[in-house]
């Protein structure tokens, strides 16, 4: 198999790549810091990875994106699996007082990723198979008061998952979307933790299952779909009063 993953240093991606080394597989790797790409680099070949090249990249320079897939294409011969995991926690108070800030957390968690997408899927169409699975969010399930900035955007990247899925069917590509709920990881450092959180170790072992087995949408862990799903249920009148 031969993997791009955008965001390598992420620690679920991380986590997800540390399988598909030990099945001996190819990656090239973006992610902004050189020095982290060189410890997952390092990490993966260690752990059975046929090769891991890297590629220090800053994601939300859009127009690089075509070149950013072209060298990666070029560099793997093919890809099989592309996974997305690049993004950031958005700091909710910050954003609804900030334009610049709102604006810059949703050209990272989604127009970079929407760019990147409709890159990709324009590849898989015309090779006419291979994966394409992309983290978002349970919360982009429903906009709720404590993170409807970083929410919006997984919403409108799973919005547009959808979207991609029904159009590339028919070309054999499969089309994942991922949704973590709460994840132990340096992102969410700073928020005390609880029985919702899980460590990346479950997350990436669950996304690595659902891109075997060409799953369409994952909640992981997987409690978090009857969660969502009673969340999105309740009448809007009474969900706007709720501290959420």
């Amino acid at each position: 198999m031969k993997i791009l993953i955008l965001g390598a240093t992420s620690a679920i991606a991380h986590e997800t790549a540390k399988l598909f080394a030990s099945d001996g597989a190819e990656f090239f790797l973006v992610a902004r810091n050189k020095e982290k790409l060189d410890v997952v680099a390092a990490d993966l070949l260690v752990r059975g990875a046929r090769r891991a090249e890297e590629f220090p990249m800053d994601l939300n320079l859009f127009e690089l994106h075509q070149q950013l897939i072209d060298i990666a294409n070029a560099n793997l011969s093919e890809i099989d699996i592309v996974l997305i995991a690049h993004g950031t926690l958005s700091d909710q108070n910050e954003c609804q007082n900030n334009t610049p800030a709102l604006i810059k957390e949703f050209n990272t968690n989604c127009l970079s990723t929407l760019s990147l997408l409709t890159h990709l899927a324009n590849y898989f169409e015309q090779r006419r198979k291979g994966c394409i699975a992309v983290i978002s969010s349970v919360a982009g399930d429903r906009g709720r008061q404590s993170n409807y900035i970083y929410g919006t955007g997984k919403g409108a990247v799973t919005l547009f998952l959808q979207g991609l899925r029904n159009r590339l069917a028919p070309f054999g590509v499969s089309v994942v979307t991922i949704k973590p709920g709460f994840v132990d990881t340096p992102m969410t450092a700073h928020l005390k933790k609880n029985g919702l959180f899980a460590s990346p170790a479950r997350i990436g072992n669950q996304i690595y299952q659902a891109i075997l087995k060409n799953k369409n949408v994952v909640y992981t862990p997987g409690f978090w779909w009857p969660i969502m799903t009673i969340i999105k249920l309740i009448p809007e009148n009474i969900f706007k009063k709720l501290k959420l």
